[in-house]
């Protein structure tokens, strides 16, 4: 008997099983609870925020990231908002791991081919497209409303995979991969949108310094220099000199992880011979005695098995944490404080750019979502992941109406109005809370219980 993979390739079923639990099922589910745990935070940060902006200490809230930073640091000097750099400076690490998830898909996991990769690619093309579409329909093209469109494109990966947790067993693991899938493309054409259209004029001097920063990388890496201190200064340096040119800076964090290996400098034939090798040596030393041998030989075998794996592997697992717990959660707080009176909540309602936003996530997503789905598999180019109904297609799509983190992050490109922004970040968390709720009750209620085994094994 065969079985087809997650998005149509023939494998042995015993053959593989073992590796692609190892490889891929476990890594997969791990990273899920990281992002729903971590979902937990941002919306716990996003309600302080929004108390803390209503509350007698208001204006605190506001003065705290309108206050100025200011630092010189030879040819590049930074002069800006505490705001303006979580969001230039912090958020960078944000994007760096999108970027890891990135690679790693495009080597190893569903974007790896292309086959695999049509799926998820042409429904994040079309939650991009529609949703923008929508948005557009009702602004004009042009003035400071227009330049809002990009703001419904992006689904907040960490909430949408977290309102599929609380739906457990009712919906299958393959339901789950692509719609993290989906999500790490959607994250791919928001960057690229961030680049592309919210770039206001480029310093070329600067682009060049750039560019030789990133020579200065792959040099680097093609001596198979492992040292994260060394990378550490060069991605520094990168910052600075994109910050400088124009381009957001956050770029710098997706092309330092694009240039992260993505395979490991030691492979497991070689962890095995030599891990049975050094086991020997130590026990030898601590029969022995021979306290320097064996702290010596630790720290071989400790190498050894960091330098296993792969350096995208090894920083997501390092700096996941630290995004999900600290660093989205921190830009919640700056950005999420919204102040709610009749009055802002009645400009809201009438504002075409409210409208826009939350008619593009909550209608636009999953239409586009679904419709360029349908058209990837009735034209042949992939296939529904294998245990997926049309029905959960349009689930997902409704999930893919999350648009909270890069959502507020392009609001804070995209306007310059504070009022304008007050009404687009309302409309950010009505759509996001209305998407997530009925996401959540379509899914429940249109879905039956799994063997929760059985959907590991389809995996």
């Amino acid at each position: 008997m065969q079985h087809v993979s997650l998005f149509g390739s023939k494998v042995r079923p015993n053959a593989r099983r073992k590796f692609v639990q190892r490889n891929f099922v476990r890594p997969i589910q791990h990273f899920m609870r990281t992002e729903v745990a971590g979902g937990v935070v941002i919306v716990v940060a996003a309600l302080v925020a929004l108390a803390w902006a209503n509350s007698p200490w208001q204006e605190f809230y506001f003065d705290i990231w309108s206050t100025t930073v200011s630092v010189e640091l030879g040819v590049v000097s930074i002069d800006d908002t505490l705001g303006h750099l979580v969001s230039d400076g912090l958020m960078v690490v944000f994007f760096f791991v999108v970027g890891l998830e990135i690679k790693r898909e495009m080597v190893h996991g569903e974007l790896a081919t292309a086959r695999r990769a049509a799926l998820p690619a042409m429904a994040a093309i079309g939650g991009m497209a529609v949703p923008a579409a929508f948005y557009l329909a009702f602004n004009s093209l042009s003035g400071e409303a227009a330049r809002g469109w990009g703001v419904p494109v992006a689904t907040d990966i960490a909430f949408a995979l977290g309102v599929l947790a609380l739906l457990g067993s009712r919906v299958p693991f393959s339901l789950k991969i692509f719609l993290l899938a989906l999500a790490i493309a959607d994250d791919l054409g928001g960057i690229i949108v961030i680049a592309v259209f919210y770039t206001e004029s480029i310093s070329f001097a600067a682009l060049g310094w750039s560019g030789l920063v990133i020579a200065a990388i792959l040099l680097v890496r093609s001596y198979d220099v492992r040292s994260y201190g060394i990378y550490l200064a060069l991605g520094a340096l990168l910052w600075l000199f994109v910050y400088e040119s124009g381009i957001h800076a956050t770029i710098a964090g997706v092309v330092l992880a694009l240039l992260t290996p993505a395979i490991s400098l030691y492979s497991r034939q070689h962890f095995e011979s030599q891990a049975e090798r050094l086991l020997h040596r130590y026990r030898r030393a601590e029969q022995r005695g021979h306290g320097d041998d064996v702290e010596a030989t630790l720290r071989q075998i400790e190498f050894l098995s960091r330098e296993t794996e792969s350096p995208v592997d090894r920083l997501m697992h390092m700096l996941h944490p630290w995004v999900s717990y600290v660093i989205v959660p921190l830009f919640a707080l700056a950005n999420a404080g919204v102040v709610i009176t009749g009055d802002s909540v009645g400009e809201a309602s009438g504002s075409a750019v409210t409208a826009g936003i939350i008619f593009g996530l909550v209608l636009g997503k999953p239409l586009g979502i679904f419709v360029f789905t349908w058209i990837a598999v009735r034209s042949g180019i992939a296939s529904l992941p294998q245990g997926v109904t049309w029905g959960q297609v349009i689930g997902v799509g409704l999930l893919g109406g999350v648009g909270f983190t890069v959502a507020l992050f392009i609001t804070d490109l995209a306007f310059t109005s504070d009022e304008v922004v007050s009404e687009a970040k309302m409309g950010i968390l009505a759509a996001s809370v209305l998407a997530g709720t009925i996401g959540f009750l379509y899914l429940r209620f249109t879905g039956k219980e799994i063997d929760e085994a059985e959907g590991s094994h389809d995996a």
